[in-house]
């Protein structure tokens, strides 16, 4: 005898379907050591190290936790959580860390070669206390085993300024 769901059943399920945007973020599965180049406004720019792992969380969230220095010598601890948001059409995540207590909300999209992941946000200024500013943090997919990830903030002057790189590498 064959079970009949019913319609809120069946909704569930569909709901828990994997979509070819949650696959792709397996790519970013697995235990990674970065190098961070990092550069503040009015101060000399900086190269920082640390480690993460990324997991999956069934088949439809990914959760990264990271460990690594901000700045020579200040260690810090960061989450990362990703997913896909099939009613938004748009890939959707956190951010927190250690050093500020900004909980950090994303929405992103790939580009057409599903390479880039754009995820955008806002969030405290860097330049302009007290005030907010726009984001976008793009993870760039290289190979399997590399994927940079790239801080921009948008500028007063209506441009997009970059403030750090990170290069990801699959520990062997």
């Amino acid at each position: 005898m064959t079970e009949v769901l019913d319609p809120q059943q069946q909704a569930m399920m569909e709901a828990a379907k994997p979509t070819p945007e949650h696959e792709w973020l397996r790519k970013l599965l697995g235990e990674w050591t970065y190098e961070m180049n990092h550069e503040e406004p009015g101060k000399p720019p900086v190269t920082v190290r640390g480690t993460g792992t990324t997991r999956a969380v069934g088949d439809l969230w990914t959760i990264s936790d990271g460990e690594g220095e901000m700045a020579p010598g200040d260690q810090s601890f960061m989450v990362t959580t990703l997913g896909y948001d099939k009613q938004k059409g748009k890939f959707v995540g956190t951010w927190l860390g250690s050093m500020m207590s900004y909980l950090w909300i994303y929405e992103g999209f790939l580009d057409d070669d599903r390479r880039v992941l754009t995820l955008e946000s806002v969030g405290p200024s860097m330049t302009k206390p007290g005030e907010m500013s726009n984001y976008r943090d793009i993870i760039t997919i290289v190979d399997e085993d590399y994927h940079t990830m790239t801080g921009n903030f948008l500028g007063d002057d209506g441009a997009w300024h970059e403030m750090m790189v990170m290069h990801f590498r699959r520990k062997k």
